[in-house]
């Protein structure tokens, strides 16, 4: 699924996440839309849980972004909360709209949702999918520069990791992370551990200071002296941080593209002038 568009030598996707079951499909349409136009490798596309596979709102922005006929979604898929005849509907309906690939994950655990015993990790949706599909569907599973919060350490999150890709993960997508050195690190050891397939970079700009306690929370990652010290500046006006904070995200991709990664992940927040205005500034880079 890599460097499908045939010019560049690094990818360049972004992630979305889809309209809650109350709110309409206009917003997310336009933000596809305007996505599209910069011509992403893919787009990936969050899991929204709940409903029927026929009114679930995953497989619903997937088909949008499919249909376009100009780039091809990548559907995440969480397992903790369903059974596997769940998992079946959610295969076939991605199926039947044409999407071809699927980051696995296990999802977060949440006491407000029941988890159904048919999958304990990530690696368990891998595996079934796998027996149950072959290699109908492309699989793309999440990676932790920081570490897995769960887990102990990280040669115990690169052991789980390993896993995954040898139960035949193709391409990895990490975790957002503010400090390039993390990210190297990571990388390093995931090679050493005989991890050798792709991975993409995930960053996530920081725009207004409301993102900041959830990004750390969800992530565990470090947040950098030059970065908490732009936020404290800056945080208290929304124009100036959302300058501030994808200027810090186009020269964590400007320093990542110079040594040679697989690609770049944009976690958009479904906000496509973000999306646009890091583009801009790194589309020669990435041919490069």
């Amino acid at each position: 699924m890599y460097n499908t568009n045939g010019i560049r030598k690094h990818t360049f996707s972004f992630e979305v996440f889809p309209p809650k079951q109350s709110t309409s499909f206009e917003n997310i349409k336009r933000v596809t839309d305007s996505l599209i136009k910069l011509n992403p490798d893919f787009i990936s596309v969050t899991y929204g849980a709940g409903g029927t596979a026929k009114d679930n709102r995953t497989v619903e922005v997937c088909k949008l972004i499919a249909n376009s006929g100009k780039s091809k979604p990548v559907a995440h898929l969480t397992c903790i909360g369903s059974t596997k005849s769940e998992i079946d509907e959610i295969l076939a309906a991605l199926s039947a709209i044409g999407v071809k690939d699927i980051l696995a994950l296990r999802g977060d655990r949440n006491p407000n949702v029941t988890q159904k015993g048919d999958f304990e990790h990530a690696v368990d949706l891998i595996y079934y999918i796998k027996s149950k599909m072959g290699d109908k569907f492309n699989i793309l599973a999440a990676c932790y520069p920081a570490g897995h919060n769960e887990s102990a350490n990280q040669k115990e999150d690169i052991l789980n990791l390993k896993k995954k890709v040898d139960a035949g993960v193709s391409a990895l997508i990490t975790q957002m992370f503010f400090d390039n050195e993390e990210f190297y690190r990571f990388r390093d050891i995931a090679e050493i551990a005989g991890i050798n397939i792709p991975i993409e970079a995930g960053i996530m700009p920081i725009t207004n200071t409301r993102q900041i306690e959830k990004v750390i929370s969800l992530s565990g990652a470090s947040m950098p002296t030059r970065l908490t010290k732009l936020i404290a500046k800056y945080g208290n006006n929304d124009n100036a941080m959302f300058d501030a904070g994808t200027s810090f995200a186009t020269s964590q991709i400007v320093e990542l593209l110079s040594s040679d990664i697989s690609g770049i992940h944009l976690y958009t927040m479904n906000n496509p002038a973000v999306a646009e205005n890091i583009y801009g500034q790194v589309k020669g880079l990435l041919e490069v």
